[in-house]
């Protein structure tokens, strides 16, 4: 078993690499949309990211609040569809970064393990924002950046690696 971490991504077969780095590629187009969403419909703000579950703030008994408060079934939905997919994503992604050769030891292990953590509490900390406090935004922001920044890290090397390292 110890041949498996021998590999190197960029000794790998001009097919293989190629497949490697069109399904990265892709999957960094999906996260890259999948961030674009967020930006768009929580402005990157604690009061944005409030806002987008517990619903916008009436001054007016007549006014009509420009975002509801998101009821229990899209909740489920979107943690059941977010923990789901990005559970796959980042297992695809830390399964081909394992194979790197730029990045060793305690920081391969960190950033194939941690995104793993940030779902849970990113999707988790939705929840709390809904149904606890809003000052959850501030447990959400930061997992949610330190999650979408393993993957960044972890493509743009991968993508170095399978394209451009000889």
């Amino acid at each position: 078993m110890d041949n498996i971490s021998k590999i190197s991504l960029y000794q790998l077969p001009k097919g293989i690499k190629l497949l490697l780095m069109l399904t990265v590629l892709n999957l960094t187009v999906g996260v890259g949309i999948g961030l674009y969403y967020v930006a768009n419909t929580t402005h990157l703000s604690p009061e944005g990211t409030t806002e987008q579950f517990r619903g916008s703030t009436v001054e007016d008994e007549f006014d009509i609040p420009e975002k509801f408060p998101k009821p229990i079934s899209e909740l489920l939905t979107t943690t059941h569809n977010h923990i789901i997919s990005m559970t796959f994503i980042f297992f695809i992604i830390g399964g081909i970064f394992y194979f790197n050769s730029i990045i060793s030891g305690f920081w391969r292990t960190f950033f194939i393990a941690e995104p793993f953590f940030s779902i849970l509490t990113t999707f988790g900390g939705i929840w709390l924002i809904r149904f606890i406090h809003p000052a959850y935004a501030f447990l959400v922001i930061p997992s949610g950046i330190l999650m979408y920044l393993c993957y960044f890290i972890m493509a743009g090397i991968l993508l170095y690696e399978l394209g451009l390292k000889k």
